[in-house]
């Protein structure tokens, strides 16, 4: 049996309903122009990374997310780089987001397929976006020490913004964005990846549940003094946070022998 998109009907009791859930998600993006098949293959390696943490968020996810939270609230320009994963995965509840802290969104991607970056705005202005970066008329800017097309940046907002969110692995420009002089929030399962060792905060956790949380926390932060932010800031140990999230994933793995 099939739903109206052709995908099949999954039970509400399938121990893996959610994971087939988003999995089709993407796939349906994918033939809209939103993800890429590399974009699949992208995700199939971050869940993998998903069950090692028990597919939840884990201790040093939190303070991490805690302390994003409060950066991004402190900064002064502030942004959120979007890819098609990003946009199919968790579009909704990072245009809320955006939108709750007046951050904007900058579509920034690796694969220019025609008609894509049409396909992403759209689907982010579906669910309401109004402040969208690196799309219609502008002269880009280029991040040095990157060849990609992710080097391609608006200078409105990637190229000038003193904190950048880079959710989802994506190593070179992590680095490039650095050395730009940029504060860079990483969102990464794999807590050995490029990106998460070389992130100021890497936030060791699946998106889907992240950008929620973010929200969630968010609320609670955006009425907080500066004293209470600053705090909450420099309380975060980057080192720590990747070394007690390696420790989390060997403690749960020995838990699952039998």
């Amino acid at each position: 049996m099939k739903s109206p998109n052709g995908n099949p009907i999954i039970p509400a009791d399938h121990p893996r309903a959610e994971s087939l859930h988003y999995r089709h998600l993407l796939v349906d993006a994918m033939h809209k122009k939103i993800v890429t098949p590399s974009g699949l293959c992208a995700h199939g390696r971050g869940e993998a990374f998903d069950y090692l943490i028990g597919e939840q968020t884990i201790s040093p996810a939190e303070k991490s997310i805690q302390a994003a939270v409060a950066t991004l609230i402190k900064a002064k320009h502030p942004v959120i780089s979007v890819n098609g994963n990003v946009a199919a995965l968790v579009g909704k509840e990072l245009v809320e987001l955006s939108q709750l802290l007046n951050i904007p969104l900058e579509i920034n991607i690796f694969y220019q397929a025609e008609g894509r970056i049409e396909a992403i705005t759209e689907l982010l202005r579906d669910f309401g976006a109004k402040n969208l970066l690196g799309i219609g008329d502008f002269t880009p800017k280029q991040l040095s020490k990157l060849s990609s097309n992710r080097r391609i940046v608006d200078p409105r907002g990637i190229y000038q913004a003193d904190v950048v969110v880079v959710p989802l692995e994506d190593g070179d420009r992590t680095e490039a964005l650095i050395a730009a002089g940029k504060f860079v929030i990483a969102i990464d399962l794999n807590p050995l990846s490029r990106t998460a060792q070389q992130a100021h905060i890497t936030i060791v956790d699946n998106i889907i549940r992240v950008i929620p949380k973010m929200v969630e926390i968010g609320k609670i932060l955006q009425n907080a003094t500066d004293k209470e932010l600053n705090q909450i800031a420099s309380e975060f140990d980057q080192s720590q946070n990747l070394k007690q999230s390696l420790e989390y994933i060997i403690k749960y793995l020995k838990t699952q022998i039998k």
